[in-house]
């Protein structure tokens, strides 16, 4: 199989081993990191193959043809006319072919170039892993996330090289959890950077000002089978839905030990925070359901990967396909 053959395999071997540990919850992936050193490692099989091995294939299928044609003429001087070696077409596309391991790596370099590019920079693909964005977002609801909405940022590490704009209260945004970066979360913005963001007795209050609400029929939720209360909220003119759950008290049990904890007021009723400079509230729409800021505080503007705004598919409801708010 030759060195760059074993080589390429061991990648490829290695590669199985990376998402089979991943699939199998032995490990947490970085997809951003994998795909960039894809790029790198495809970008240099590419170069490799334009500066080195295509030149020297068609240098060697040359060769090959002049040896032909030069025992030919050596036949031929000795009276032998019909031979039956010749240089065929066949012949030549056999000795410019590339071998699997350039076909699986320089060949697929373009297209891992543009969705490297696609991901870091325009869209980027979320699934939906749990019901805490319940009505808005189910289980299984696969998501394209806006990455230029709030900066553009350099891949794998992060670094914000131009400001594009920034989160407004109601944007659905996706987020590297603060406790554990490697993890993304989805949750809604409530609260921005100087905020005073209060949920007391399961009602939201920002800078004083109790949020408006309005009753909806009870939603059914098909994961717990069972009603719970719906109601209509309104975030400065971004209404959406949230679910609560009169069984559920209202006080946040479990709050973590987090940076800025000093900024929040537990008490039996709930949670009073001011919001730090750089920083975001964000909850859950299914209230009672989802583990937020209340328990684990801010999320800072480096963590934010981008504004989800589009359900491509759910395999389980087509349905479900279209924007959101």
């Amino acid at each position: 199989m030759g060195f760059m053959g074993t080589l390429t395999a061991l990648l490829y071997g290695a590669l199985l081993v990376y998402l089979g540990g991943w699939f199998q919850d032995r490990w947490i992936g970085d997809f951003s990191l994998l795909l960039f050193l894809l790029t790198l490692v495809t970008f240099f099989y590419w170069l490799a193959e334009r500066l080195y091995f295509a030149p020297a294939r068609v240098k060697a299928a040359a060769k090959a043809e002049a040896e032909i044609t030069a025992r030919r003429a050596d036949l031929a001087k000795q009276g032998i006319e019909k031979v039956d070696n010749s240089f065929s077409e066949s012949a030549r596309a056999k000795i410019l072919a590339q071998p699997w391991w350039l076909d699986w790596t320089a060949g697929l370099f373009p297209v891992i170039l543009i969705v490297f590019l696609l991901r870091s920079f325009l869209f980027e693909p979320f699934k939906i892993p749990s019901g805490s964005m319940l009505p808005t977002l189910e289980s299984g609801d696969l998501i394209l996330v806006q990455k230029f909405a709030y900066g553009v940022r350099l891949p794998v590490i992060d670094k914000k090289v131009l400001a594009t704009g920034e989160p407004a209260r109601g944007d659905v945004v996706v987020f590297r959890y603060p406790p554990d970066p490697r993890i993304d979360y989805i949750k809604r913005v409530v609260g921005l950077p100087g905020d005073d963001v209060a949920w007391l007795n399961k009602k939201l209050t920002i800078n004083g000002k109790a949020v408006e609400t309005t009753a909806l029929p009870d939603y059914f939720d098909e994961e717990g089978r069972a009603y719970t209360q719906q109601l209509r909220e309104s975030l400065v003119g971004v209404d959406h839905r949230i679910l609560l759950r009169a069984d559920r008290p209202p006080f946040v049990p479990g709050a973590e030990q987090f940076p800025n904890r000093d900024a929040c007021r537990y008490s039996a009723e709930g949670v009073a925070c001011k919001v730090p400079a750089g920083h975001y509230f964000v909850m859950g729409d299914n209230r009672d359901n989802s583990v937020d800021s209340r328990y684990w505080g801010f999320v800072p503007d480096r963590n934010l990967k981008g504004r989800a705004f589009f359900v491509w598919m759910n395999f389980g409801n087509l349905g479900r396909i279209g924007t959101f708010r």
